[in-house]
């Protein structure tokens, strides 16, 4: 797994769990990913209309998922306050993003793989932030 890689590549300490932290950033990468073909084909749907909502959650929570694991892949000068704070706004996106694809679950199998990754990205999240403190 490169992520893992990299961390243990990493010359100097970092202050988090290395497994954990590599866990995290692999669910926020694929989460990103997720979120941004969810919006994708939502785009695609007869009724775009009524996912104008679900569409720009999924942009958002796609954009706070690349920028939490790209903080989260950063340890010079490490701030731990920085990340709590960036983490915790992650936990926040993926459960509101997990909500609205729930709405459409049953009618968009794409919004239903989304909310099940969102749930999973913010349960990783969480447990990181439990260990930042």
């Amino acid at each position: 797994m490169p992520v893992r890689e990299m961390l243990d590549a990493y010359p100097a300490e970092i202050k988090l769990d290395r497994e954990l932290l590599a866990d995290t950033i692999q669910q926020l990468i694929e989460c990103a990913q997720t979120c941004t073909a969810c919006a994708d084909a939502c785009l695609s749907e007869e009724q775009v209309d009524r996912l104008r909502k679900c569409i720009r959650t999924d942009l958002d929570c796609a954009d706070i998922c690349a920028t939490t694991a790209r903080v989260l892949s950063r340890h010079t000068g490490y701030d731990a306050d920085i990340t709590r704070a960036q983490v915790l706004s992650c936990v926040q996106a993926c459960g509101s993003c997990a909500e609205e694809c729930e709405q459409h679950a049953e009618m968009h199998a794409h919004c239903r793989v989304c909310a099940e990754t969102c749930r999973r990205c913010a349960a990783a999240c969480q447990k990181l932030l439990d260990k930042i403190g």
